[in-house]
């Protein structure tokens, strides 16, 4: 998929990159015993050397995709404003999926129950050959198999006879070797399917059945939570599906964000001592992505959804170190219409530091992005670092080839 093209790409550089030579200004040298000429090519070939070797350092340093930043940003080279804001979007997966993956490049699919259901492993398949295959560059094939009460692929006996269990249900059975076992069947499960990454685990931490979220999570403390995290994050890569933690910075005891507001009450400090160890957990053992919650959490942003705080996502990024995929959780939910009343939240959550968004309206999202790309309301840089890394994680889980 563009692998011939990204090699010729790259050989064509490294070429090129080296004929200016003469153009440098030169240091100046009070060694006598090397000729000019001498010193002029050494300095000059280690000035371009040093310049041009990463290019695309003004984007992307380091970071869990680095050794594929280069065939990466030959790639994001090539593309037009319009490929790169398709690549921006994690779309809801519509009936014509492969019309509308032709149309829009999208970066991926989510694909939820309605899409699996009257469908067997094979047609379900052909289904997504079907969408891939007309990608120019292949499409991250996303869905919520958590395990408990949200599995849509394993609750249909045509694919499973049971459902892969709630995560407190795989520890109560099996302790963390449980959790770890249960994480690489379902990864295996997916993968053969043809999924590339399950949007589990839930890394949020809930002690109180009457939470919301409660049954969703492992059920206990923070450190315990943290080993599930790490356990099921790792089977998960040892397999080949990419994970993703959510919602960060942990759902505590709020309200479901997909029918009304959330707002988090809860100290700075509680965050940093409780909810943010399970996602570090998952960070340091090697998630993809991390999504971010709509709830409002006030001790961070008192104005904005974490979605589409700036400042939520710099602590992500700076203080827990994630160098992959942050993306929202469907912009389509209540928490965030209610929020923007007077704008769509599309062209904001891309300037606050979201590299995807799951979308549902992805038609409204395409045209709002790319409105506010062409007018400068969010500015190139912005785009080509969320495209860059989006296309380095598609070589790192081999997608693509270099």
């Amino acid at each position: 998929m563009r692998k011939h093209f990204v090699a010729v790409l790259i050989c064509t550089f490294l070429l090129t990159g080296c004929s200016n030579v003469n153009d440098i200004p030169q240091p100046i040298t009070e060694t006598v015993s090397v000729t000019e000429t001498a010193v002029t090519t050494t300095v000059s070939e280690t000035t371009v050397t040093e310049a041009e070797e990463k290019p695309w350092e003004y984007l992307l340093i380091g970071g869990e995709f680095s050794e594929y930043y280069e065939a990466a940003y030959a790639m994001l080279s090539e593309m037009s404003t319009e490929e790169k804001v398709g690549q921006l979007l994690l779309a809801r997966c519509p009936d014509n999926a492969a019309e509308q993956a032709e149309k829009y490049k999208f970066g991926g699919y989510v694909l939820f129950k309605r899409n699996v259901k009257n469908k067997t492993p094979e047609t379900l398949r052909e289904f997504m050959v079907g969408f891939q295959s007309v990608s120019d560059i292949p499409m991250i094939v996303a869905v919520d198999e958590e395990g408990g009460e949200i599995v849509r692929v394993s609750s249909l006996s045509t694919f499973r006879e049971t459902r892969f269990p709630s995560p407190s249900k795989a520890y109560k059975d099996g302790g963390f070797q449980g959790i770890y076992d249960d994480y690489s069947e379902k990864s295996k499960f997916l993968l053969d399917l043809g999924f590339n990454l399950n949007l589990a685990p839930v890394a949020d931490v809930s002690v109180d059945p009457k939470d919301y979220i409660y049954s969703r999570t492992l059920g206990l403390p923070a450190e315990e939570t943290a080993e599930y995290i790490r356990n099921a994050v790792s089977a998960a890569k040892e397999a080949g599906i990419s994970s993703c933690l959510k919602h960060f910075p942990g759902y505590g005891n709020n309200a479901d964000t997909h029918t009304g507001s959330a707002i988090d009450e809860r100290s700075a400090e509680s965050f940093r001592s409780s909810d943010f160890l399970p996602f570090k957990a998952g960070i340091d053992a090697g998630a993809e992505c991390v999504l971010v919650s709509h709830n409002i959490v006030k001790c961070f942003d008192s104005e904005k959804p974490a979605s589409l705080s700036p400042e939520i996502h710099r602590i992500l990024r700076e203080e827990l170190n994630f160098s992959g995929i942050i993306m929202t959780d469907d912009l389509s939910m209540d928490a965030v219409s209610l929020f923007c009343t007077d704008n769509l939240p599309y062209a904001e959550a891309v300037n606050a530091g979201n590299d995807m968004l799951i979308v549902t309206e992805y038609e409204a999202a395409y045209n709002d992005i790319l409105s506010a790309a062409e007018n400068g309301e969010i500015s190139q840089e912005t785009i080509d670092r969320a495209v860059m890394r989006i296309i380095a994680w598609k070589y790192a889980k081999g997608l693509l080839e270099q």
